[in-house]
């Protein structure tokens, strides 16, 4: 099986797959394949915002400490296989092609998803390298998520919850923490992040009193003045931390990796606090408030939920500068909220359509924006970066490329320089 053959076979998955109302069938996929995943040690990671920040935080300092460390996001960013790594590393093509050929030989002919199939190649992955530990990000939700499939793990994680994929977790924050909690497994234990409202503390605290699980409320941190480069300075039980990446959420999730860490700690793994400082001082994510570039100023992010987007314009009042947004948005997303919050911030918004099935076109979402700022619908992402980039420098403005993670990669995917420039500027 070649790499083409290799994506063929897993595109040949629907996204979603059958119905879901249970576990079996991710389940009948595991022991299909011998259930590698009881061979691992998982730290497991919900939530709505924050997973791929603190996903990363937790794992660069296993890695920083000495643990062979899987790697499971979602969803990828650049190309397939970077959702699946061992510290920090990527499957390379040949190890993807020879798992994916394994699975198909053993798979049964049912309605898997896209995304149950990924995992299956992750888990055999991580299980024939032989982590030490995997910190596993969920895809949507929790309880029926087919990463719910581990056996009890080291360590829950439950990072801010809000409202995001309403359609199938429910319209409700409350519906949508019993959906998060649902990760937590009877005998181990669950850390929370601080900032959720006091009924998803209720939910989360009584889901981990069920399984005769600990629980573990984050406490409130003291964050120093935010900067456009240098991440944001913090305090956590009288340890100083800083984050590389930008916005003040990120001390949120930044100290709920350091609970983690000192949770792990608690169960044998020698994580020292010179490990989790360095770890938080170097994690960027692609496409999470990443300053791509100096010359000009050029923010690349794809947050798509409201509190995704609030993070966003929070951080571009640290600017005091013009604001110039490429914006693209998908339509299982409240659009016109999202395009609301981000022409109030910005001097002329640029809307594109093209880079998902279901985006937006790019005239319908400039319909909204233009009742909050100067808006127009560009024919081709090309076209709006650079008359976008034109008025950044005239003006020594920023440049703010949002509104799907979908428009965030396909920009970070076409602007090589600029992704390369993420080592320096993020």
């Amino acid at each position: 099986m070649n790499f083409d053959q290799c994506m063929e076979f897993i595109n040949s998955y629907s996204r979603l797959g059958g119905r879901v109302t249970d576990l079996s069938r991710a389940r009948e996929l595991m022991e299909c394949l011998g259930n590698p995943e009881n061979q691992l040690k998982f730290v497991h990671v919900a939530g709505t915002n924050g997973k791929g920040s603190t996903v990363e935080y937790i794992s660069n300092a296993l890695i920083f400490s000495g643990y062979k460390t899987g790697q499971f996001t979602s969803p990828f960013i650049l190309r397939y296989n970077d959702r699946i790594r061992i510290n920090g590393k990527e499957i390379s093509d040949e190890q993807l092609c020879d798992i994916a050929e394994f699975v198909r030989e053993r798979v049964a002919d049912r309605e898997y998803s896209r995304f149950e199939i990924t995992m299956a190649i992750a888990m055999l992955w991580y299980e024939r390298e032989r982590c030490d530990i995997v910190v596993l990000e969920t895809g949507i939700g929790g309880l029926l998520d087919s990463t719910n499939v581990i056996p009890p793990p080291l360590l829950s994680v439950i990072t801010s919850i809000g409202l995001d994929h309403t359609e199938i977790l429910g319209d409700t924050v409350e519906k949508i923490a019993k959906q998060k909690a649902g990760i937590i497994k009877h005998g181990s234990a669950v850390v929370l992040a601080d900032g959720n409202s006091p009924d998803v503390v209720r939910i989360v605290k009584a889901a981990a009193k069920k399984n005769d699980a600990e629980f573990i409320l984050t406490k409130h941190c003291i964050s120093g003045m935010p900067t456009v480069t240098n991440g944001t300075p913090f305090t956590y039980e009288g340890e100083s931390y800083r984050t590389k990446m930008l916005g003040s959420a990120q001390t949120i999730n930044a100290s709920l990796a350091v609970e983690a860490c000192r949770y792990l700690r608690k169960k044998g793994f020698d994580i020292s606090e010179e490990n989790i400082k360095p770890a938080l001082e170097n994690t960027q994510v692609k496409a999470r408030l990443q300053l791509v570039s100096r010359d000009p100023d050029i923010l690349v992010d794809g947050g798509h939920n409201p509190d995704g987007i609030k993070n966003l314009v929070d951080l571009l009042y640290l600017w005091h500068c013009p604001v110039y947004a490429v914006v693209g948005m998908v339509d299982t997303k409240d659009y016109k909220e999202g395009i609301a919050m981000i022409a109030g911030h910005s001097r002329k918004i640029f809307t594109v359509d093209g880079f998902a099935v279901n985006a937006v076109s790019a005239k319908k979402l400039a319909e909204p924006a233009g009742e909050y700022t100067d808006a127009e619908a560009c024919s081709s992402l090309d076209e709006a970066v650079e008359k976008a980039k034109a008025l950044t420098l005239e003006t020594n403005g920023i440049m703010v490329v949002c509104g799907s993670l979908y428009l965030a990669s396909e920009y970070l995917d076409h602007y090589e320089n600029y992704c390369d420039d993420a080592q320096k500027f993020g």
